[in-house]
């Protein structure tokens, strides 16, 4: 099987005790770099020295197949430098291999920089969405923001300490400076941070030089101020394209703010 095994995002003390027992006992293991991998075994006093593969962004496409078919007869651990392999690391490529090729798969869970800065940045936490790294050009950047100014729910960035005051600044202008914004810096390192305002706030900080593993997570849009005749329409309309009524009363109450309840009365009465 392939085995998906989250390692620490900074502190050595994260590591699970499953996270120790799987690689004290691995045969092969596939790693995002092997220097760091090897180094994580070594800090972890781990005797075992299994043959250790790179899968990395550079090969994934090459070796997923091979990987894969490899898995078949013989447990294959998989680890980035830091937390779950296939989120903004490698190993989504060799996940759906695996999965195509009929291959277990399965994950030893452990810390993860998405949501510990969702879960400290003080931004609703019940409805979110990952969006990784933004585009690195500013016109793509902009045009990627543009496209998610309407999103209701929290957003989860990842970016690098040379671009975070231009990406804070494009938040901005692409979602209003009313917006509450929370930078996590260094988790669970030493200098751990967390730093929350409006962009422009965050912008004259950032400015100012900043350096670590960043994440940011920003508040999604509020309700858009739709009239009840308007909710109404669009209720209808989904109803029209198959969906339930209740369900459609459920989706437009959530992206407008309006009653669920009354959207359903109004309904029934227009019909």
């Amino acid at each position: 099987m392939i085995i998906l095994a989250a390692t620490p995002i900074g502190n050595l003390g994260d590591a699970s005790r499953r996270l120790t027992e799987v690689l004290e006992n691995a045969e092969i293991v596939a790693a995002e770099d092997t220097r760091t991998t090897q180094r994580l075994m070594q800090a972890l006093k781990i005797a075992n020295r299994p043959r250790l593969i790179a899968l990395h962004d550079h090969n994934e496409k090459h070796k997923a197949a091979e990987l894969a078919a490899l898995a078949a007869t013989q447990d294959i651990v998989v680890v980035s430098d830091a937390g779950m392999p296939a989120v903004s690391d490698p190993g989504y490529g060799l996940v759906a291999a695996a999965v195509e090729a009929g291959v277990t798969v399965t994950a030893i869970p452990g810390p993860s920089a998405v949501l510990m800065a969702l879960a400290i940045s003080g931004l609703p936490t019940d409805r979110f969405t990952f969006e990784g790294f933004l585009p690195r050009k500013p016109a793509e950047r902009r045009r990627a923001l543009r496209m998610l100014a309407s999103e209701p729910r929290t957003m989860v960035f990842f970016e690098s300490p040379s671009r975070l005051a231009s990406s804070l600044a494009d938040m901005g202008t692409a979602f209003g400076d009313d917006r509450r914004i929370a930078v996590c810096r260094e988790l669970t390192k030493l200098y751990e941070e967390v730093r929350r305002g409006t962009a422009s706030a965050l912008v004259a900080w950032a400015e100012q030089g900043v350096k670590g593993e960043i994440v940011v997570v920003v508040e999604g849009a509020a309700p858009a101020a739709v009239s009840a005749d308007d909710a109404l329409a669009q209720v209808q309309t989904l109803v029209v394209s198959g969906t339930r009524l209740k369900d459609a009363c459920a989706e437009v109450a959530t992206a407008t703010g309006l009653s669920s309840r009354d959207l359903y009365q109004a309904a029934l009465a227009a019909r």
